[in-house]
């Protein structure tokens, strides 16, 4: 039985590489446009649980957890 080693790149050459092959792969323009694509934040967990408090009807909800 042979174990295989995966050696991890360094951080420098594993973003040179990606960006050769999104240079490959989609042409300049096109791999510039998905570099420059804003990235959304996702919700903290507050903001998260308000909007879902927000979506509550209490009277339901007292029923489902309580139910009387």
């Amino acid at each position: 039985m042979t174990v295989e080693q995966h050696i991890y790149l360094q951080e420098d050459e594993m973003i040179h590489r990606a960006v050769e092959t999104l240079l490959r792969a989609l042409g300049p323009v096109e791999a510039t446009r998905f570099l420059a694509l804003p990235r959304e934040r996702p919700l903290d967990a507050v903001q998260r649980h308000r909007a879902w408090q927000d979506s509550l009807d209490q009277e339901t909800f007292f029923q489902e957890v309580f139910g009387h």
